[in-house]
């Protein structure tokens, strides 16, 4: 959880690539494995395909310095390497509500027509 945090807080405020400043990014989940070499984080943008691409470009082009500040704010025996994965849950969440109004709001329309 801390790890997470970290994450969020390094990508939202330290790294200046213009490629992350143009969408809004989030971290949504972190794994971290158990001798903690490895950390896999889930990563949700807004945004279009492409600029999904390039944020997930912009944080493997920063990982170096994403992970020497992680190292440096959380004391951890071992600095994990960092993948940073597209997580498109909150995306896909997003255009299923969408969905979902659509055809209620059909629904809704074709029965006032059958009553009047």
């Amino acid at each position: 959880m801390e790890v997470q945090r970290e994450l969020s807080e390094i990508i939202r405020t330290e790294v200046k690539d213009p490629r992350l400043s143009s969408a809004m990014t989030s971290v949504v989940s972190v794994e971290v494995s158990p001798d903690l070499k490895y950390c896999k984080a889930f990563i949700s943008v807004l945004g279009d395909e492409v600029t999904c691409k390039s944020v997930q470009e912009g944080l493997n082009s920063a990982v170096g310095y994403i992970r020497k500040e992680l190292a440096r704010r959380v004391n951890l025996r071992n600095t994990p390497e960092i993948k940073f994965v597209l997580d498109q849950s909150i995306q896909y969440g997003v255009t299923m509500s969408r969905l979902i109004d659509d055809v209620t709001k059909d629904l809704k329309q074709d029965q006032e027509n059958q009553e009047n």
